[in-house]
C-alpha cells in the first residue's frame, strides 16, 4: 500500500509490457503498449474501513476497476474484470497491494490477482483476476505515478475525477523551485553533483517545457519524472501539484535511447 500512498495517478504496467486501458464503451479494460493517453490512466482512492486497499477509477470515464464472479471463460478460473460504478461502493472495487520485489499485485475479495493475459485470442490482450498456476508472472505489475498527492484537500462539493481535473483553478499556485538534470543518451543522471533548479509559478507541462528548454539550450526535449521503485524515467504528461512543493524532474532530449525509459516511443 505505501508504493500508492502518496499516489494520485498512476498508470499499471503488466509483464507483457503493456498497460491496462479502459476500453472505449467505458465498460472493458484491456493492455495496449501505448500507454501515454488518458485511457490508460488510474485515480486512486483509499478505502475509509481498510486502510491497506485501494480502488482504482478509471480517469477518462470515472467508473472502478472491479473484480467479477463472472467466468472469462466457461471451463476455466479466470474471473472477468470490468469497469463499473455501482450506487454503493462494495469490496468488488477493493484491490489490496502487494509487493513482489520491484513489482506490485493487486488482491481482489477473492483472493485472486490481477492478471494480464497473452497468448492467442481470446486471452490475448485479456484482463482477468486469477491465482495462477503457471505463468505466475503475469499477475506482477510495475507502477508508473503519473501525478502525486496534493498536500491540499480538493473542495468536497467535487467528485474525485472533478477535482483531478480541476484542481489547478482551485488553489492559489505559488512560486516553487525546479530541480532539473539532463539526462544523457541512455537515460542516466549525475545523482552526485547538485542539480540546478529554476523558480516556475503554474501547473503547465507545455509552459514548463519551454522554460526548461530556454534553460537548457535543447530544441526538443520531454520532461519526465523518475519512478522511485525502478528509476525508469516516465513523460510528465499532466499538470503540476498546484501548490509550491519542490519537484525533481529529468529532462531527456527527444532523440534519446534507452532501457531506464518508460515508454517514451511505445
Amino acid at each position: 500500500m505505501d508504493w500508492f500512498a502518496q499516489a494520485k495517478t498512476v498508470r499499471l504496467r503488466s509483464h507483457q509490457e503493456k498497460y491496462l486501458v479502459a476500453e472505449d464503451d467505458g465498460e472493458h479494460v484491456t493492455q495496449e503498449r501505448d500507454g501515454s493517453g488518458p485511457s490508460a490512466l488510474w485515480a486512486v482512492e483509499r478505502v475509509d474501513d481498510a486502510p491497506h486497499a485501494i480502488r482504482l477509477r478509471s480517469y477518462l470515464y470515472g467508473r472502478y476497476l472491479t473484480s467479477t464472479d463472472e467466468s472469462f471463460l466457461l471451463g476455466v478460473t479466470g474471473k472477468k474484470v470490468r469497469l463499473t460504478l455501482p450506487p454503493r461502493l462494495d469490496s468488488s472495487l477493493e484491490w489490496e497491494p502487494l509487493h513482489e520485489g520491484a513489482h506490485v499485485k493487486l488482491k481482489s475479495r477473492y483472493g485472486n490477482y490481477l492478471r494480464g493475459n497473452g497468448g492467442p485470442p481470446p486471452w490475448r490482450n485479456s484482463i482477468t483476476h486469477d491465482v495462477p498456476h503457471r505463468h505466475q508472472d503475469w499477475i506482477l505489475w510495475d507502477l508508473e505515478i503519473a501525478e502525486l498527492l496534493e498536500k491540499k484537500p480538493a473542495s468536497p462539493a467535487l467528485s474525485e475525477v472533478e477535482s483531478f481535473s480541476s484542481s489547478a483553478t482551485l488553489h492559489k499556485v505559488e512560486d516553487r523551485s525546479i530541480y532539473y538534470a539532463v539526462a544523457d543518451n541512455k537515460g542516466n543522471v549525475d545523482d552526485i553533483v547538485e542539480w540546478p533548479s529554476v523558480t516556475f509559478n503554474g501547473t503547465s507541462v507545455p509552459e514548463l517545457t519551454e522554460k526548461l528548454k530556454e534553460e537548457t539550450h535543447l530544441d526538443d526535449i520531454i520532461v519526465c519524472t523518475r519512478n522511485p521503485l525502478n528509476g525508469q524515467l516516465i513523460p510528465l504528461l499532466l499538470h503540476l501539484p498546484p501548490n509550491n512543493t519542490t519537484i525533481h524532474l529529468v529532462v531527456v532530449e527527444a532523440n534519446s535511447k534507452g532501457e531506464s525509459f518508460a515508454s517514451l516511443d511505445s
